[in-house]
């Protein structure tokens, strides 16, 4: 999986981010980097830090690790409007 060490760092540093709550967190292996208000300000932070070679996590701090996913879902299909 990508991404392990950057996932298991903000687990275990998610208690002292709370306090920055709707913040992003930048980690690069098992660092926090920094905070930043905005996501492309973090992203590009993150690309100055480890360059284009080198994995790093942008996520946004919140309590509850928000889920999306669907279900159900059997065929799709694509339309096209003008």
């Amino acid at each position: 999986m990508a991404l392990e060490i950057e996932m298991a760092t903000y687990n275990k540093e998610l208690p002292r981010l709370l306090s920055q709550t709707g913040k992003h967190v930048l980690i690069i292996e098992d660092r926090v980097i920094d905070t930043y208000v905005g996501y492309d300000a973090a992203l590009k932070r993150g690309y100055m830090e480890a360059g284009i070679g080198k994995p790093f996590l942008v996520k946004k701090i919140a309590k509850e690790d928000i889920q999306f996913f669907t279900r159900n879902i059997t065929s799709a299909s694509v339309v096209y409007t003008q």
